[in-house]
């Protein structure tokens, strides 16, 4: 499946959903189409890319059962909404959405980095994270869905570094195996001692996930 395709296969039925950052709204589309939701906010802090939104989900605006919203992160997004994906930015960039907003009750995050540090804010806000793992449609893609309340998880390193539910699978090895060769030249030309620390460090988690 594809990057879209697998964000979509996460989502479930619920009384409401937003797309926060929704760039062409294909995955609002999905949950309209497949009648898992009747009642879909899209938004984007661009206006020039939510009109792209908006006119995929044309029909469904002018039915009432999706609406628009340009506004930055949360900002327009009630916080009663059941689902919130908040997909294709940093994981720093939706820890501070999340912080500045609210935690929504079930969420699908996609960061595009710092995955690590996504799962530390969640696990340290009590959030029960139902999947964490990795899939592969030409790059690599860290992706966790989960709850606001429940969660009481130990994370060893290598999953707080990996997610818990891509240990063992062929694709983080492949992901693995990619990122030593990009950590290991880096550690050749890196001469800053904390910096060269930290790739030691990743390395060995790396490593870890090739055993």
């Amino acid at each position: 499946m594809g990057r879209i395709e697998e964000l979509c296969a996460l989502t479930d039925p619920c009384a409401s959903f937003a797309d926060v950052g929704c760039d062409h709204g294909y995955i609002a589309r999905h949950v309209l189409k497949s009648g898992k939701c009747g009642n879909v906010l899209i938004t984007d802090i661009s206006a020039k890319s939510l009109a792209k939104a908006e006119k995929l989900l044309a029909e469904y605006i002018d039915g009432g059962l999706c609406r628009a919203v340009c506004c930055d992160g949360l900002a327009g997004v009630p916080t009663d909404t059941e689902q919130v994906l908040i997909a294709g930015m940093g994981g720093e960039e939706i820890i501070k959405i999340l912080s500045e907003g609210f935690i929504p009750h079930k969420f699908i995050l996609q960061p595009m980095k710092n995955a690590d540090k996504l799962r530390k804010f969640l696990l340290g806000n009590g959030c029960k994270l139902i999947y964490d793992g990795i899939f592969k449609d030409e790059k690599f893609y860290f992706v966790i869905k989960g709850e606001r309340s429940g969660g009481r998880q130990d994370y060893s390193p290598v999953q707080l570094a990996f997610g818990r539910d891509s240990i063992g699978s062929q694709t983080l090895k492949e992901y693995a195996q990619a990122e030593l060769e990009k950590d290991r030249a880096r550690l050749e030309k890196c001469v800053d001692g904390i910096q060269r620390e930290r790739i030691t460090d990743r390395i060995k988690l790396l490593t870890e996930v090739l055993l």
